[in-house]
């Protein structure tokens, strides 16, 4: 494109002509992200007999898509708002496609993970160019439809991810069997790619900040340190150096938020000195002309020092000049130089709410992305579901959800928080119906209708908590501080979910000797619990979200 679009179009541009087709497009590249979270779980232990991949391996085949998303995805946002989102998206779709086909090639759990992790990465890069871009394609009423469209199409791949991984996987085709959920990315990635490459625009930021790529490192060194030892401990006793990992994870997250807290605050007080100096001197430079206009006035005494006393007027007027030139150029500089933006911004962690937001997210995620690994094992490898069988019980839990979110938003405006809680209580009392159908399920094949309206209600619950959470906490945030914290949000369920295949999936295949049935009932306690202490922070959030009358 030859014209590159920002976020604050001068008044009366036009809007870009084929923004819907360019939409279009977007959402495309974006749904292959939005499958994989679903489509690879169904496809799960398929995986794990055909190249013989042992237990942690299969929590790796998780864990390392969501961390490399979450570690990525904050950076990403922030390089594409500054460089220009259309290379960005362009680099991310091509790389998703290509890490697509490294998975669909594997011939080694290794090699498979590795190819999850970098589809993971690709997919952070793709994804907050798809909204950075609606941001500055749509504006009033377009933009609502166009993240309203983003949405739906969100909540529908779940259950589409659900049913076409079990789908591809019982088809066969090719005789490719479980490969065949990764292989059908990449004629998408190339359509999308050229697609991409005649209809989707140049946008940035025209005032975005630095990013910080050092920054960005420590943060995926952390997480990923935090996640190691959950996956491996166990099948090597719990060594200590995966407890000193674990905690040095943690130090490296923390000591990154303390460290740009700090670099924030010294910034701010250079700020107010270098505005104090150019106050001072400005006054200096006042007194100088000062002090020439009164030589001005003896100049008529005699002509030889008045014309001293008109070389010192002439002197003192630069000098002001200059000192006010030199203002406001200091001005200039203070607010065209943006720094480097924070990945953690530490005003929006020091309100409660947001705190305690963003701890609720991830204590969701841990949940409900452990449920659905151990549960797909269960049903496929204790109870002798094929793929396609597993993939449409499941859809249970999207139907839930359907039928709550539409109201979630309406729900939350006249009752807040309140809507939250009952919503994460609703997922550990359907979670716990599911647990008993477990408990009570026949040692082969189990009858899907003791399972269906625990995983229905689950779902109602996801979508009470899921869907206005976001607008309830960023009602407490700063409006210039919300892209980040929204961010951060996004980045807490990734890593939730890598946590939680970690947690959930650890104490599972500890009880595998006892059978799928036994180790799934061990975990169930960790999936219901995390909600029920999801249910009581939300008590702790905002009474209303954002716009509430």
């Amino acid at each position: 494109m030859s014209t590159t679009l920002t976020e604050s179009p001068p008044a009366g541009a036009q809007p870009y002509p084929r923004r819907w087709a360019a939409a279009a497009v977007m959402m495309i590249a974006a749904l292959m992200d939005l499958l994989d979270v679903t489509i690879v779980n169904v496809a799960i232990p398929s995986v794990g007999r055909d190249l013989q991949a042992s237990q942690s391996d299969l929590q790796w085949l998780v864990s390392a898509y969501l961390l490399g998303f979450a570690a990525t995805l904050i950076v990403s946002g922030h390089l594409g708002d500054r460089f220009g989102r259309r290379g960005l998206f362009l680099a991310g779709v091509a790389g998703f496609g290509l890490a697509s086909l490294a998975c669909g090639s594997a011939q080694t759990p290794g090699q498979l993970i590795a190819a999850r992790a970098v589809q993971g990465v690709t997919a952070a890069v793709l994804v907050p160019q798809v909204l950075g871009a609606f941001r500055t394609m749509f504006h009033g009423k377009e933009r609502g439809a166009a993240f309203g469209m983003y949405g739906a199409v969100a909540g529908f791949a779940s259950a589409i991810g659900l049913l076409a991984g079990g789908l591809l996987t019982d088809a066969d085709l090719f005789g490719w069997g479980w490969r065949s959920v990764f292989l059908v990315n990449v004629p998408v990635a190339v359509g999308t790619f050229v697609a991409g490459l005649a209809l989707v625009p140049a946008t940035k930021e025209r005032s975005a900040g630095r990013p910080d790529v050092l920054g960005s490192l420590l943060l995926a060194g952390g997480l990923v340190a935090v996640v190691l030892p959950l996956v491996q401990g166990r099948e090597n006793g719990w060594p200590v150096w995966g407890w000193v990992c674990m905690a040095g994870g943690v130090c490296a997250v923390v000591g990154l938020g303390v460290f740009e807290a700090r670099r924030g605050s010294r910034r701010g007080m250079r700020g107010a000195a270098a505005e104090r100096g150019t106050e001072g001197r400005t006054a200096e430079g006042c007194v100088t002309a000062e002090r020439a206009g009164e030589g001005r006035v003896t100049a008529g005494r005699t002509a030889e020092r008045g014309a001293a006393e008109r070389r010192t007027a002439e002197r003192g007027a630069a000098e002001q000049g200059g000192v006010a030139e030199r203002g406001a150029a200091e001005r200039r500089t203070a607010v065209e130089r943006p720094g480097i933006v924070p990945l953690l911004p530490a005003r929006a962690f020091r309100l409660p709410a947001f705190s305690v937001g963003v701890l609720v997210q991830l204590l969701f995620s841990v949940g409900m992305q452990g449920f659905f690994l151990v549960f797909a094992l269960w049903l496929q490898g204790g109870q002798g579901y094929t793929p396609l069988q597993a993939g449409v019980l499941t859809v249970a839990f999207s139907a839930g959800a359907f039928l709550t979110a539409p109201v979630a938003d309406g729900l939350a405006v006249r009752f807040g928080r309140l809507v939250l809680g009952a919503g994460a209580l609703l997922m550990a009392g359907g979670f716990g119906w599911v647990w008993s159908g477990v408990d009570s399920a026949a040692a082969v094949h189990t009858g899907a209708w003791p399972l269906v309206p625990g995983l229905v209600l689950a779902g109602a619950g996801l979508g009470l908590l899921a869907v206005p959470l976001v607008n309830v906490v960023l009602s407490a945030v700063p409006g210039e501080l919300a892209g980040g914290a929204s961010g951060i949000f996004s980045t807490a369920q990734q890593f939730g979910g890598a946590v939680g295949a970690g947690i959930v999936g650890t104490v599972f295949f500890s009880h595998a000797d006892e059978g799928p049935g036994a180790a799934l009932g061990a975990a169930m306690p960790w999936v219901v619990g995390g909600f029920v202490v999801s249910a009581a922070l939300c008590g702790v959030l905002p009474r209303r979200g954002r716009g509430e009358v």
